[in-house]
């Protein structure tokens, strides 16, 4: 802490601190420098975020051919049958008769009971409780196979390991269920059945019992085995053996399928009841149209968000506040004095400039799409805006557009989608707003970058130092002066000392 002006009288803190507040103008310009600098990459990575949700919706929209192959469906009986249609699908009109649905095979005990014979297990008891004599109280593992329906091969093989100790027929069940073999186990207390279905539909599934143990127990839970053959494993004998589902389809009749949601040539049917409808698909126009129109808003959007920052006013009477000129200011003088300081960061910036006309040439490319009554956006009703104030805003003929939808869908969505060989509007877009968004990366990085790696940023750290050394040296200035007013006290005091010792000698001798 330093007190001044105990000899003086003056306030040397005071002198001190307007001093410093000259010597400080030039690091304030560079803390203004610094600000301007931060400020100027922050609207660059904002236009690269427009950019980028622009590439995104593109890619997510008219780049895609499924958004031009989006299909209606109806259904004259909806309760009996359903359907949708992939994109690449043509449009048809397909009458199905539904006469079985797939069902799925189950299997159910008959009454497991406790080994009086007499009582009904319960699905809480441990097995070796309920029938001492049958389960034992060693561990052993069930092992089984499962077919799935239409197979002729068993393909899933487990092992499932049971304790009589402490395994229950609750937890038995529970152990089937999530062993993998794609089958649901429970048991019923109130029935004392013991029940195993199939997750999947369609006849032709079985359970195969690998071991003789296997066998033995499925057999003291109520379950009946067969024979396989005769020296084949054992199956499990079924309450039912499952149903495919049966159908007529545009007078082909008798097909069969194991499930009831099948495709065939594109079109995925679902089975709800037995019944007959008529299921019709048509291109779905309406959704086609809303997805350009979205487009050309998205592209508005960012080419008027752009153009307001490239042509912001940039008032240069406005430099950013310094923390001492902001503490004289109220807080919404300090915000009106901050958007005017913000404003013309990017006036005129030759990247975003040069990146919205290559957008603009690639919106009037010529494209093959094999009909030359379609090749170019114009062709399709898709126009720059007649208003010279959109600036290179997009408009679109609605009607004009339906007219090619109708004529030439195909056309117009190689327009946008391309081909193989031949690019589409799509491609050329993204690929200048990449090129545009490479170089303000390069210009001012993004969130992953160090400002080593681009140029805003090596501007900022070399400003950063800039900032420090002129700290350091304002202190030694600071300290300078401290020095020197505290030499000027100390030779004040000397004089006041010498003037008390002169008038006590001359009062002294009178």
């Amino acid at each position: 802490m330093r007190i001044g002006g105990l000899a003086s009288g003056m306030d040397i803190d005071t002198l001190v601190g307007d001093l410093m507040r000259a010597e400080r103008i030039p690091l304030d310009k560079l803390s203004q420098r610094k600000t301007t600098l931060e400020w100027q990459r922050d609207d660059y990575r904002s236009m690269n975020k427009l950019l980028d949700e622009l590439d995104r919706f593109i890619l997510d929209g008219v780049a895609l051919q499924r958004t031009f192959n989006q299909k209606t469906v109806t259904s004259t009986n909806p309760n009996a049958v359903s359907a949708t249609v992939s994109g690449s699908a043509s449009n048809i009109t397909s009458r199905i008769n539904v006469t079985q649905l797939a069902t799925a095979r189950n299997w159910v005990s008959t009454e497991v009971k406790n080994e009086d014979g007499l009582t009904r297990a319960s699905s809480t008891a441990t097995l070796n409780t309920i029938n001492p004599t049958a389960f034992g109280s060693t561990a052993f593992d069930l092992e089984i196979k499962v077919q799935k329906p239409g197979n002729t091969a068993f393909e899933l093989s487990k092992k499932i390991n049971i304790d009589p100790t402490k395994d229950t027929l609750e937890s038995v069940a529970k152990k089937l269920s999530e062993a993998g073999l794609d089958i649901s186990a429970f048991y019923d207390d109130s029935t004392g059945k013991f029940v195993i279905s199939n997750n999947l539909t369609g006849s032709g599934s079985n359970l195969s019992l690998e071991t003789d143990q296997t066998v033995a127990f499925f057999e003291d839970i109520g379950f009946d085995s067969v024979i396989a053959g005769s020296t084949g494993p054992q199956v499990l004998g079924g309450t039912d053996n499952g149903l495919n589902a049966k159908f007529d389809l545009n007078g082909l009749t008798g097909l069969e399928r194991s499930s009831n949601n099948f495709t065939i040539s594109g079109v995925s049917y679902s089975l709800k009841a037995i019944g007959e409808a008529v299921i019709s698909s048509n291109t779905d126009t309406d959704g086609v149209v809303d997805s350009i129109k979205s487009f050309i808003d998205k592209y508005n959007e960012t080419i008027e968000a752009i153009n307001k920052k490239t042509s912001e006013t940039k008032y240069r009477d406005f430099p950013p506040l310094t923390n001492e000129q902001r503490k004289d200011l109220s807080e919404k003088e300090a915000e009106m004095w901050d958007e005017k300081a913000k404003s013309g960061m990017l006036r005129g910036d030759s990247i975003l400039t040069s990146g919205l006309n290559t957008m603009r040439q690639n919106m009037y490319a010529y494209v093959d799409t094999g009909d030359t009554n379609y090749d170019q956006l114009s062709e399709i009703g898709i126009t720059t805006s007649r208003n010279y104030l959109d600036k290179g805003k997009l408009e679109i003929d609605e009607k004009k557009l339906r007219e090619a939808l109708a004529a030439s869908p195909d056309a117009v969505m190689k327009l946008f989608t391309g081909t193989d060989s031949v690019e589409g509007i799509a491609k050329k877009i993204r690929k200048s707003i990449d090129t545009t968004v490479d170089k303000i990366e390069l210009k001012a990085g993004n969130a992953l970058r160090t400002n080593a790696q681009f140029t805003l940023g090596r501007e900022l750290t070399d400003v950063d130092k800039r900032i420090s050394a002129f700290e350091d040296r304002l202190k030694q200035v600071e300290d300078r002066y401290w020095r020197q007013f505290s030499a000027m006290e100390k030779a004040i005091q000397r004089s006041n000392q010498q003037s008390m010792y002169l008038m006590q000698q001359f009062g002294g001798g009178q």
